[in-house]
């Protein structure tokens, strides 16, 4: 059979912005990938006490998002179990989903390589995926420390290069609630969603990427 390459991209996508979409984008064509899957979080372990826009929002404006690029889909495996979430935990999910003949690569940024050391079995993760990083200037992580820890790191991570984009969820969700303008920083059709929704219009800033 023949083997696939799959990215996966996880996350909050509170909303989605075009953030995402281009480190999945530059990530596909960087490790020749066939796919890239997006995994909304259902209850991510680092922001328990964080509110959340309902599960059914986010998936809308991921597909909404995603519906002109075949190469992008959508993987409910974590809205629909029990959380907390560990991407150890979705990646073993996902490989059992697609089979053995999958090879899997997990897509993150610099600031996340830097934290690897906390995550939830990072040996493990390594072990059951690839690691995808986009580097970003002024971002960098302590190398020989995670190396130290994870001798594996250095042939598990391709580190890949990107337009510097700076948004994120949270700076959409505060603009929404200040009463200004989301264009240009999440696609329209999302944009357009968020507004018929009302969504983030009261919400408070909160720290949600």
């Amino acid at each position: 059979m023949v083997s696939q390459r799959i990215g996966i991209l996880g996350g909050t996508f509170d909303p989605i912005h075009y953030g995402h979409l281009l480190l999945a984008e530059e990530a596909q064509h960087a490790a020749s990938l066939d796919r890239v899957l997006f995994v909304p979080a259902g209850l991510p372990p680092h922001k328990l006490k964080m509110p959340h826009t309902p599960a059914e929002h986010r998936l809308r404006m991921l597909a909404l998002a995603l519906e002109d690029n075949p190469a992008f889909s959508i993987s409910r495996v974590d809205v629909e179990r029990a959380g907390p979430h560990y991407s150890v935990d979705m990646i073993r999910l996902l490989q059992a989903q697609f089979g053995p003949q999958a090879e899997l690569f997990f897509l993150m940024g610099m600031d996340s390589l830097a934290n690897i050391l906390t995550w939830h079995e990072p040996a493990r993760l390594l072990e059951a995926c690839r690691l995808i990083v986009a580097c970003r200037p002024g971002i960098e992580a302590d190398l020989p420390a995670i190396r130290a820890a994870l001798p594996q790191i250095e042939e598990r991570v391709l580190c890949i290069s990107m337009p510097l984009i700076e948004i994120s969820g949270g700076e959409l969700r505060r603009r929404r609630a200040a009463g200004l303008s989301i264009r240009y920083q999440t696609p329209e059709a999302v944009r357009l969603y968020i507004e018929s929704e009302r969504l983030y219009e009261q919400r408070e800033a909160d720290d949600i990427a």
